[in-house]
C-alpha cells in the first residue's frame, strides 16, 4: 500500500496507487477499503473528514475525502461504469490501463472502447437526505465536535457560486480535454440504465429554482446526495441512517451533459429508454445534489452526537457508557422535576413521559411490534399556546422529531404516505418516511368540526397503522407494500384522542400560573445547557438498554395477578396485565436497571392504578367521553 499523508485531501491517490501496484485482481480493491477504515479507526480521524451537514458544498474541494450524515430515501436500480479503461496517447499510440471506480468522469485521454482490457462493473445509487426532523442542538454540536484539516482547507474562487456561474465553469471543463463520460459504456441489453447527466431539458441555471429534493419534511434545508454504492448494498434499507465516508464528486462535466448534444451521443441507445422527469430526478446537476462514492459507510443506531455512534468493542465508548448508567438515577430525578414542572406540577404525567420517551420496539412477534408506548396526554388546553411549547421542549431533548398539526386542512392536504411515482421512477417522499427513533408530537387540540375527504381518510388511517403496528403502508399505486418503522407517537388532546394508543394519561395541572406562556419559557431557562446535554445522553443511553425478567420474578408477578382478580375478576384483564409489564420494563429501563425488580413492579402497578382512577374520574366528569 502507498504511503499517503494527505488521504483526506486525495483520496483517489491512494485509489490509483493501488490500482497500479496490482491491478489484475480483486485485492487492491479490499486493500483500499481497509486502507480508509483503519484510517477512520484512529482516535479524532472521523471528525477531521470534513461533513456536507456541516460545510456548504462550494467550500469543499473536489475529490475529497468528506462524511455525510443521512437517511436513505430511495434506491435506484443497479447502473454500470468502466471499472478498468484504457487511454491512448494520440502522439505516441502508448495505452495506459486506469481505474474507473469512485469516479464520474474518466481522467483526460482519448479511451479505447475496444480494449479487450477494459473491465465493465456494476455499482448501486441510494437517494439520502438529511435525517427529517433532525434537532437543531444536533447540528450545533455536530458542527462544534468537528475540526478543520489544514490540508483541505479548500476556498473556491467565489464566497458562493449562483447556479448561473456554473455554465461558465461547465464552458472551462469543455475546453480542457477531450474527457469522455466514465457511464457512456453501458451494457446494451440493460432494459434501463441511469445516467449521470441532468435532465436534457434544464440547464442548472433553470432546475435550479424548482428541483424538487424530495425532502420527506416541509422546510428541511441541507444537501440531498447520490451516494454511489460499490459492494455490500443488500445490507442496507429504506430509511436506513448512516454516516457515509466517501469520494466528493462535483464535476462540471455531470451538469455539461445535460445540454451538449454531442456529448449525449455517447450514451447507449438505450438510454432513450428513460423518461425525461427520470432523468431530472436520477441525475440532478452535481452543483445541487453531489455524488459520494462511498468508501465506507457506519449504520447509526442514533444520531445524538454526544455519545459515540455504537459501543461495541470501542473501550473508550465502554468507559463513557459506564460513567453514565452510573449517574443515571440522579439525572433521571432532575429530569423528573424539570418535567414536572412542564406538567404544571402534574408528576405522574411526567413519568409516563420519560417512559414515553426511552420507549423503542425491540422486537417483532408475528405482526406484533415489542416496546413501543403510544401516549396520549388529554386535557390539554386548546385557547393557549401549550402544546407548541410542550413539542418546544421534546425537540430539546430528542435528537429527531417532527410535530403534526392535526387540524382538518392538514389531514386533507398533507401527503403523509410515500408514493411510486412511475414515470420519474422514484418514491416521492412522505412525512411518515422518517428515520428509527424519531419522535412525532402529534397535536390533536387543533382538531375541529368537518369534513375528511379521501386524502384525509388515509392520513388518519396511516397514522393509526403507524401507532398500532409500527408499519407505514407505501403507495405503489397498484398495490401497498409494508415498511416497518420504530417511531415514538406522542398525542396531546383535550379529551380522549380519536387516535389509538397504548396509555392515556390525563393532565391533572397542580399549578395555575397566571401568564403560563411566561411560566413555561422562565422554566426552560433556568435548564443550563450542560444540564440539558445531561438529559440528552439519558434518554439515548436509556433506550438503547437490555432487559430481562427472572423466573423468580416472572412466578411472583403471575402470582400478583391471580390475586388482583381474585374478588373481581373483571378488575383486570389481560391486557391491563400487559401494559402494566410494558411500564414495569421502561420504569426499570429509566433507572438503568436491565432486569425487573420486585420494587420497580409495585411501583409499575401504583402508577397504573393511580392512572386507570384518574382517567376514569375524567370519564365521570366528562359523561360522554369514550
Amino acid at each position: 500500500m502507498p504511503s499517503v499523508q494527505d488521504w483526506i485531501n486525495n483520496p483517489l491517490g491512494v485509489v490509483d496507487g493501488a490500482f497500479a501496484q496490482n491491478n489484475s485482481g480483486a485485492e487492491w480493491e479490499k486493500k483500499v477499503v481497509e486502507y480508509f477504515k483503519e484510517k477512520l479507526k484512529v482516535n479524532g480521524a472521523q471528525s477531521w473528514v470534513p461533513s456536507l451537514n456541516d460545510v456548504p458544498l462550494h467550500y469543499l474541494k473536489p475529490n475529497s475525502l468528506v462524511k455525510f450524515r443521512c437517511m436513505i430515501q430511495d434506491m435506484f436500480d443497479p447502473e454500470f461504469f468502466m471499472g478498468v479503461y484504457e487511454t491512448v496517447d494520440s502522439s505516441t499510440n502508448s495505452k495506459v490501463l486506469r481505474c474507473g471506480k469512485y469516479k464520474d468522469v474518466t481522467d483526460c485521454g482519448q479511451v479505447d472502447f475496444n480494449s479487450r482490457n477494459a473491465v465493465t462493473s456494476e455499482r448501486q445509487t441510494f437517494y439520502c437526505v438529511p435525517i427529517p426532523g433532525e434537532s437543531q442542538w444536533v447540528k450545533e454540536i455536530s458542527f462544534h465536535q468537528a475540526r478543520v484539516v489544514p490540508s483541505t482547507s479548500y476556498t473556491p474562487n467565489r464566497h458562493k457560486r449562483s447556479y448561473e456561474e456554473d455554465d461558465e465553469m461547465d464552458t472551462q471543463a469543455q475546453q480542457e480535454n477531450n474527457c469522455q463520460w466514465n457511464d457512456s459504456h453501458r451494457n446494451v441489453e440493460s432494459k434501463r440504465l441511469e445516467t449521470e447527466a441532468p435532465s436534457q431539458n434544464n440547464s442548472p441555471s433553470r432546475c435550479s429554482s424548482n428541483l424538487d429534493l424530495n425532502f420527506p419534511l416541509p422546510g428541511e434545508q441541507g444537501p440531498a446526495c447520490l451516494v454511489k454504492v460499490y459492494e455490500g448494498w443488500d445490507g442496507f434499507k429504506l430509511n436506513d441512517m448512516l454516516e457515509v465516508f466517501g469520494i466528493l464528486s462535483v464535476d462540471p462535466a455531470l451538469s455539461l451533459m445535460a445540454d451538449d448534444k454531442e456529448a449525449s451521443s455517447l450514451l447507449d441507445p438505450t438510454e432513450s429508454m428513460e423518461t425525461v422527469e427520470e432523468q431530472r430526478a436520477h441525475s440532478p446537476p452535481a452543483s445541487l445534489v453531489p455524488r459520494i462514492h462511498m468508501l465506507y459507510a457506519q449504520p447509526l443506531k442514533h444520531n445524538n452526537p454526544l455519545l459515540p455512534s455504537a459501543v461495541s468493542e470501542d473501550k473508550g465508548a465502554c468507559r463513557f457508557l459506564s460513567g453514565v448508567l452510573s449517574e443515571l438515577t440522579s439525572v433521571r430525578s432532575e429530569l423528573l422535576t424539570y418535567l414536572t414542572h412542564i406538567f404544571l406540577g402534574d408528576s405522574l404525567a411526567a413519568e409516563y413521559l420519560i417512559l414515553h420517551l426511552i420507549s423503542s420496539v425491540y422486537a417483532r412477534r408475528d405482526v406484533l411490534p415489542l416496546g413501543k408506548f403510544t401516549l396520549n396526554v388529554s386535557g390539554c388546553p386548546h385557547s393557549s399556546p401549550y402544546t407548541d411549547q410542550l413539542y418546544q421542549i421534546i425537540q430539546q431533548l430528542v435528537p429527531s422529531s417532527y410535530q403534526i398539526c392535526m387540524s382538518l386542512h392538514n389531514m386533507n392536504n398533507q401527503r403523509m404516505v410515500p408514493r411510486k411515482d412511475y414515470t420519474a421512477n422514484r418514491l416521492v417522499s412522505g412525512t411518515l418516511q422518517l428515520a428509527s427513533n424519531t419522535s412525532l408530537f402529534l397535536d390533536e387540540t387543533q382538531l375541529e368540526q368537518g369534513q375528511l375527504d379521501a386524502t384525509g381518510v388515509r392520513n388518519i388511517t396511516a397514522l393509526g397503522n403507524l401507532i398500532s403496528w409500527q408499519k407505514v403502508d407505501y403507495d405503489f399505486n397498484y398495490h401497498q407494500m409494508e415498511f416497518p418503522c420504530n417511531i415514538n407517537v406522542l398525542i396531546v388532546s383535550e379529551g380522549r384522542s380519536l387516535l389509538p394508543s397504548d396509555c392515556q394519561v390525563h393532565l391533572r395541572p397542580a399549578l395555575s400560573p397566571p401568564n403560563l406562556e411566561e411560566y413555561l419559557k422562565t422554566v426552560q431557562l433556568a435548564q443550563a445547557s450542560s444540564q440539558l446535554n445531561k438529559y440528552r445522553v439519558y434518554f439515548t443511553v436509556a433506550r438503547s438498554l437490555d432487559y430481562n425478567i427472572s423466573d423468580q420474578i416472572t412466578k411472583a408477578v403471575e402470582e400478583d395477578f391471580v390475586e388482583m382478580r381474585k374478588d373481581d375478576p373483571q378488575s383486570v384483564s389481560a391486557e391491563d396485565l400487559h401494559r402494566m409489564l410494558i411500564v414495569a420494563r421502561l420504569l426499570s429501563l429509566s433507572y438503568g436497571q436491565t432486569s425487573l425488580s420486585r420494587e420497580n413492579w409495585i411501583k409499575a402497578k401504583q402508577m397504573e392504578m393511580m392512572r386507570i382512577s384518574r382517567t376514569q374520574q375524567q370519564k365521570c366528569v366528562n359523561g360522554n367521553e369514550p
